[in-house]
């Protein structure tokens, strides 16, 4: 269990590497091991490691080897050893033996479609720094969690809703409709949670966030 987190703001470039780090001492018990930041002019993104695939080398974030994708994982990639054979055989170096470094490295390769050659667990967020844009996605059933919310044209995500709450704008309230769907279902019906404005991304999803705004897409559903 790892933790995620994450701020994009187009508008504001003030120093958000203290909100983020404030974030992440909020679910500092999910990544016991390790804590690291990556900070951009408009992205400021973070991971709490608990260290299992390569305990000495797979500290996060980290980056493709062009250093264009940074990214931070929350999961476990099964097939990353036959992923990471077939990556090295098209010509990738890789530092680590982490399955994070091979799951950057695919999606510097294949973009979204590397989400389809996945066997695993996952919540991930990769920022391109060279579009200037993100891309999260959560894995097909949606094991791994990952929220997000948009105030005052600030985008943020985490892997836990009380993170969100760290920053200071953002009042936790309380949606009557999703609170009737938790005593019906037992759950919430994503992309709503039990707050409003703070939103879920759905198992089997993508999104990609830039200047123009959100696109979301289902990459997998049941037959």
């Amino acid at each position: 269990m790892c933790g995620i987190v994450g701020i994009i703001d187009y508008v504001n470039t003030s120093d958000r590497k203290p909100i983020v780090e404030k974030m992440l001492s909020a679910i500092s018990y999910r990544g016991p091991d390790d804590s690291g930041i990556y900070n951009s002019k408009f992205s400021t993104i973070g991971n709490n490691r608990l260290s299992i695939v390569d305990i000495e080398g797979g500290r996060q974030p980290i980056s493709d080897q062009t250093g264009r994708y940074w990214i931070v994982f929350n999961g476990e990639i099964f097939n990353y050893p036959e992923l990471r054979s077939a990556l090295i055989v098209k010509g990738c170096i890789f530092k680590t033996h982490s399955d994070t470094e091979v799951l950057v490295q695919l999606f510097a390769m294949y973009g979204k479609n590397c989400l389809q050659m996945l066997n695993g667990q996952f919540a991930f967020a990769i920022w391109d720094k060279l579009n200037e844009e993100l891309f999260i996605a959560r894995d097909r059933v949606g094991i791994r969690p990952l929220f997000y919310t948009i105030h005052n044209g600030t985008f943020s995500f985490a892997s836990e809703i009380i993170c969100l709450f760290e920053q200071e704008e953002i009042i936790p309230e309380f949606n009557p409709e999703s609170l009737m769907q938790i005593f019906t279902f037992w759950t919430v019906i994503t992309p709503n949670t039990a707050f409003k404005n703070i939103f879920e991304l759905s198992p089997g999803e993508y999104m990609v966030y830039n200047q123009d705004g959100i696109k979301t897409e289902k990459y997998w559903e049941l037959n």
